[in-house]
């Protein structure tokens, strides 16, 4: 496959997700793994999000049987930390909702069921689905942390004659040609967002258009690592052993990295908002990881906390919501969006 000339969609995608792609195989996420998540910092994250499902059943927007989905679960641990502050906050909910994680890989599955029947035993009945074709749903609150970034996207670059470019791989070398007639839509979309360098992301249409025909009320959240609008450069990068590895930096050798290390880029909000509103379903919200949190309820969740421990504990868990609020770190740098069926 890498002797043939690919575009970079193709590459990124077999990076990713091929038989021996990064995230086909279980991979470590934190201190032992290439990155850290807002999961995998603390369970105070979930919780909040848990803390939003209480709020906007109360709310009366969506019903005490609808279903909690999770789509890009890895291990399970931000469904799990939202059921157990669920739990805290209104017990009864356990026993009327409904969970489900969208995981095509069977040894993910198997991983993800293990650690509810450790966390839960057999109180909590998770159901899976292969795929989002698969889901038919009246209702659901649908969380999806930090997978837009992982959408294969190509690489387009404007040459020094003002002409757009995009990006090919042989033998992991990259290099740019002429778009063909092929990419039009690629071309629109650098139109449409005045990109003239940087990412542009495939497959993110139809996600949102399986979503819309197949779950017919519910609220969407997301965070992700990203700006609302395109900032005309690379960010396309390699995470590996916690170091930050730029695409194009000369010391970043594609072969030694290819599906042992993760690599992601900066999302373009603005694009996942124009497709989720062309499906007549409303943005409600975009903001940075740490007024979303702090809306959500982050703050009371840690009180509560401090109320019911010791100082010890109480300390040690504000330190880990530090980092998630931190505004030069991620509070700032991730984003959330939030949208709801009308």
């Amino acid at each position: 496959m890498q002797n043939q000339v690919i575009p970079f969609s193709k590459y990124f995608e077999n990076w990713l997700y091929d038989k021996k792609g990064y995230y086909s195989q279980y991979k470590t996420i934190g201190k032992d793994g290439d990155f850290y998540t807002a999961v995998s910092t603390s369970s105070f994250f979930g919780g909040s999000i848990g803390k939003r499902v209480v709020d906007i059943i109360e709310e009366g927007f969506l019903g005490k049987d609808t279903t909690i989905l999770e789509i890009g679960a890895h291990h399970g641990y931000l469904l799990a930390d939202m059921i157990q502050f669920i739990f805290t906050l209104k017990p009864n909910l356990i026993t009327t909702l409904q969970f489900a994680i969208i995981e095509k890989h069977e040894h993910l599955q198997n991983k993800q069921i293990n650690y509810f029947n450790k966390c839960f035993g057999d109180r909590i009945k998770l159901l899976h689905f292969n795929d989002i074709s698969e889901i038919k749903l009246e209702s659901a609150f649908i969380v999806a942390n930090e997978i837009f970034d992982a959408f294969p996207c190509e690489l387009v670059l404007t040459n020094k004659n003002n002409c757009l470019q995009k990006a090919i791989v042989k033998n992991h070398n990259i290099t740019f040609t002429n778009p063909t007639s092929k990419d039009e839509k690629i071309v629109h979309h650098c139109d449409k967002y005045n990109i003239t360098k940087g990412e542009v992301a495939i497959g993110y249409e139809n996600f949102i258009l399986q979503l819309s025909k197949n779950i017919k009320h519910f609220e969407f959240i997301t965070f992700d690592y990203g700006e609302k609008y395109p900032r005309n450069d690379f960010s396309c990068r390699i995470y590996q052993d916690h170091s930050v590895l730029p695409l194009f930096d000369e010391n970043t050798h594609l072969a030694n990295l290819y599906q042992k290390s993760d690599i992601t880029y900066d999302v373009n909000f603005q694009h996942i908002i124009d497709i989720f509103e062309n499906q007549g379903i409303k943005n409600i919200a975009y903001k940075t990881q740490l007024q979303a949190l702090v809306d959500f309820g982050i703050i009371e969740l840690l009180e509560m906390l401090h109320k019911n421990t010791d100082e010890k504990t109480y300390l040690a868990e504000a330190n880990k919501i530090k980092t998630l609020l931190n505004p030069t770190g991620m509070g700032d740098r991730f984003k959330m969006v939030l949208f709801r069926t009308q």
